[in-house]
C-alpha cells in the first residue's frame, strides 16, 4: 500500500478591533510582517497574506483587541 502525501491549505484572518486597540505596539513587535502602527497610533494589518496563524499577537495583546481565525 503506498502512502500520499497530503497539504491542507489553511486561510489566517487576523482582525483588529480598533476601538479596543491602545497602540501599544506589541502586536507590530511581534509579528512586523503582517502587523504595523498606523499614523493614528493604532495596529493594522498590513499583509495578511504573511499570517502563519500562530496567535502571539492575539495572546499578547494586553487589549484583547485581536482576533486570529484560522478556516
Amino acid at each position: 500500500m503506498a502512502l500520499e502525501a497530503v497539504t491542507a491549505v489553511h486561510y489566517r484572518t487576523v482582525s483588529i478591533n480598533t476601538g479596543l486597540c491602545k497602540g501599544c505596539g506589541i502586536c507590530a513587535a511581534l509579528c512586523p510582517g503582517v502587523l504595523s502602527m498606523a499614523a493614528g497610533g493604532k495596529a493594522v494589518v498590513a499583509n495578511q497574506s504573511l499570517c502563519t496563524g500562530c496567535r502571539n499577537c492575539e495572546n499578547h495583546c494586553p487589549d484583547f483587541a485581536i482576533f486570529t481565525e484560522v478556516d
